[in-house]
């Protein structure tokens, strides 16, 4: 996110929801309509095709999905080291109230 701020040279304030609060996250009301929509429908969701056709047929507040199917294969395990994380660190202004779920990023 720092690389992505310097890039646009916007400032971004990051704020999350807390653990377990997810019925103020909109995308999660997304992901039980989609879970009712192909479990209400007896899907048997069999492979990647019948999930992408599944999905794309539901609607959320009147409006289908816009799917595409990534196919990158990510690493894992992959960290940075303390001396990375603490320039990371340094660029976050973080909330005194709130300092895991309200974070500001400023540009360079």
């Amino acid at each position: 996110m720092v690389e992505f701020v310097d890039l646009l040279n916007i400032p971004i304030q990051l704020l999350y929801y807390a653990p377990y609060h997810s019925k103020y996250n909109p995308i999660e009301g997304c992901w039980g309509i989609l879970d009712q929509h192909w479990n209400g429908g007896g899907a048997k969701l069999v492979d990647v095709e019948v999930m992408l056709s599944w999905a794309s047929s539901m609607t959320w507040k009147g409006l289908y999905p816009i799917l595409s199917l990534s196919k990158t294969v990510y690493q894992k395990g992959i960290c940075l080291t303390n001396k990375a994380m603490k320039q990371v660190e340094s660029r976050l202004q973080r909330n005194p109230l709130l300092p895991k779920w309200d974070i500001l990023i400023q540009p360079l």
